[in-house]
């Protein structure tokens, strides 16, 4: 069996070996981005932009539910309207 000290080294040794794996294979997963970003001449709004997302460039969300008496409509965030707060909201799907 080890001893407390004996541990303490080889975890000094295995975290060291981690950072250095954690380092190549970053290294690693850069070298292919590039290869790609280079192979498809992608730029950063190809690789960063909302619509990759499933969002409209402008960021707006479809409403989700729909106050059938007035034609109000919600997208489920942020706070809920009066209409629909304390309702069960499966009876306003759109």
């Amino acid at each position: 069996m080890s001893s407390y000290k004996e541990l303490l080294a080889q975890r000094e040794l295995l975290d060291k070996q981690i950072k250095e794996a954690v380092l190549r294979e970053k290294a690693d997963g850069i070298a292919k981005a590039k290869l790609i970003i280079e192979q498809y001449d992608l730029t950063a709004s190809d690789l960063f932009s909302r619509k990759a997302g499933g969002r409209s460039s402008s960021g707006k969300v479809a409403p989700k539910y729909r106050n059938p008496s007035t034609g109000d409509t919600w997208t489920g965030r942020g706070k809920a309207p009066k209409w629909i707060e304390g309702r069960d909201r499966s009876n306003f799907l759109i």
